[in-house]
């Protein structure tokens, strides 16, 4: 078995994988409960599978990737204007931000790449593509899976039928460009989403919800729509005891757990 087969083993396993997103710096700059990113480490519990940082923050962060039982280090790759909401950019470019290569040798197990099209701009979005694909091919040169993240244009203004359509062409995309597993929003109709790609489909948890509770209730649609996972960043740290409600993630999303058996057992709210 190859390297990049083994890692996408050990991150999705025969099931469902648990991944906590703390990259929100580089595109945000300090958040709350990410301030201070070494000390948010120490609030990722080793029961999930992946933590997703920024190929900068490797280095700062090695400790929670050194336990015998650790996570594995997902290293976002590139850097694109649709995340940073506080600039108001208006389109959805995508740029080069780390070379596979050099995070690699910073310790990265698996590589995020992103992709958005549709940006009013064909070729914005033909540029987009070239550097998915350039990153894609450059990761599976060196035995490293990918995972492919389709994230709509506008999707904020976009109703749930829109975003749902866009979804579901974007992340077919990113399965036919060469992705070995997608991260991309919960819709309406997932199920086709998930149904429609031929790899691992991992919801995001996307907007801060306004509990655990519905947060947890959000992993378990995704889960039972068919994901392969999920990918959780501020509904997984930005809560009074993140080792609590990431245990009680896993145990929903991996085990199969239900809503009111974690809510009991790990008195999230």
């Amino acid at each position: 078995m190859a390297a990049g087969e083994i890692r996408m083993k050990r991150l999705t396993g025969d099931g469902r994988c648990v991944v906590v997103a703390v990259d929100h710096g580089l595109f945000d700059g300090p958040i709350e409960g990410m301030v201070d990113l070494r000390d948010t480490c120490q609030k990722i519990n080793p029961c999930i599978d992946a933590v997703l940082l920024a190929p900068g923050m490797l280095r700062h962060c090695g400790e929670v990737f050194a336990a015998p039982k650790r996570p594995l280090a997902m290293v976002r790759l590139n850097w694109n204007t649709v995340y940073c909401f506080k600039f108001n950019y208006l389109g959805a470019k995508s740029v080069y931000c780390c070379p596979p290569e050099d995070a690699l040798r910073e310790g990265m197990d698996i590589a995020l790449v992103s992709l958005t099209l549709r940006t009013g701009d064909e070729t914005r979005d033909a540029a987009n593509v070239e550097v998915f694909s350039t990153l894609t091919h450059a990761c599976r040169r060196l035995g490293i899976p990918v995972v492919g993240e389709y994230f709509p244009t506008g999707h904020a203004s976009m109703t749930a039928e829109q975003l749902h359509e866009d979804v579901l062409i974007g992340s077919r995309i990113v399965a036919e460009l060469g992705a070995d597993a997608i991260k991309t929003f919960y819709t309406c109709k997932f199920h086709e989403v998930t149904r429609a790609c031929p790899i691992p489909v991992l919801g995001l948890g996307a907007e801060k919800l306004p509990t655990q509770k519905e947060a947890l209730e959000l992993a378990a649609a995704e889960v039972s729509a068919g994901a392969g996972g999920v990918v959780f960043g501020r509904n997984a740290i930005q809560v009074p005891d993140p080792f609590a409600f990431q245990a009680a993630l896993c145990d929903v999303v991996r085990n199969g757990m239900t809503l009111s058996q974690a809510v009991d057992q790990y008195k999230v709210q």
